[in-house]
């Protein structure tokens, strides 16, 4: 008897340890600004490449090349480094980089190196299973004009308890024929975090 009320003892304990240490979940809109820890987030990447597309496609070597060719420039997102101390999905952010070209309808994007590569895999496939109607033929591609690389960096400063998280966000367009860097833009976050983020 004393077994059996000491296990349901011991059980009740579990219980409650377990409902008072349980973390809540909410789903919000993946659009919702979230900030917890200050460190780079979703938030950042999608408002970065926004504004740093927005300011590439407004730039003067747009309508230049426009002047002189009958379609629209075709651009390529090349290496995105990460120069901070934490870690940023670059991944992430090159897809939103990417993202925020396709959307403006203003130029065409092709895949990056990697991405080539498994479609040529899949090409070379075709050669061997697909109907001759069907198959996709090499020598196709279409070749960019422009690269668009980049780098993220940032300044920590702390005191008292309080921190603040600069990030530096530098990119160029590099035309790919000769080198031309033929824009070169700039974006900037600085976050508080801490005590004084609470102060009114």
């Amino acid at each position: 008897m004393k077994g059996a009320l000491r296990l349901i003892v011991v059980a009740a304990v579990a219980t409650l340890t377990m409902s008072c240490s349980g973390k809540s979940v909410e789903r919000i809109d993946p659009d919702t600004t979230v900030d917890l820890s200050g460190y780079w987030n979703d938030t950042d990447s999608r408002f970065v490449s926004d504004a740093m597309i927005s300011d590439v496609l407004s730039a003067t070597w747009y309508t230049d090349y426009l002047k002189s060719h009958t379609d629209k420039p075709t651009v390529i997102v090349g290496t995105i480094r990460n120069q901070t101390t934490e870690h940023i999905p670059v991944g992430t952010f090159v897809g939103d980089l990417e993202r925020a070209f396709v959307n403006s309808q203003k130029v065409r994007v092709v895949a990056t190196a990697e991405e080539r590569e498994e479609v040529r895999d899949e090409r070379a496939d075709q050669g061997t299973y697909a109907s001759d109607e069907t198959i996709k033929q090499f020598g196709r591609e279409h070749g960019a004009d422009y690269m668009l690389i980049g780098n993220v960096s940032s300044i920590i400063d702390q005191k008292n308890g309080d921190e603040v998280r600069y990030y530096q966000i530098d990119m160029t367009l590099v035309d790919i024929e000769t080198n031309e860097k033929s824009w070169i833009g700039q974006h900037e976050i600085k976050k508080l975090v801490g005590r004084s983020a609470y102060k009114s």
